[in-house]
């Protein structure tokens, strides 16, 4: 359960073909910090990502999908 306030960022991720997939980058976002939960979708495409507000870094979540083996649009 999410306590206290937090922003929603929506997140289109291509590379994504299974659930092994949307595994390991719901891992890689998750593991940013201020970042309280990941749901992904690969056949969507994206991830939404709750995080505290404005904790949130794009960069470093381009580079944590990146290292995971996708790529952020």
């Amino acid at each position: 359960m999410l306590f206290g306030k937090t922003e929603t960022v929506e997140l289109a991720v291509e590379g994504m073909t299974c659930h092994h997939c949307e595994q390991a980058v719901k891992r890689a976002l998750e593991a940013l910090p201020g970042v309280k939960s990941a749901e992904v979708s690969a056949a969507k495409g994206k991830a939404v990502v709750k995080a505290e507000p404005g904790k949130f870094d794009r960069g470093a979540a381009a580079k944590a999908i990146e290292e995971a083996g996708y790529t952020l649009r």
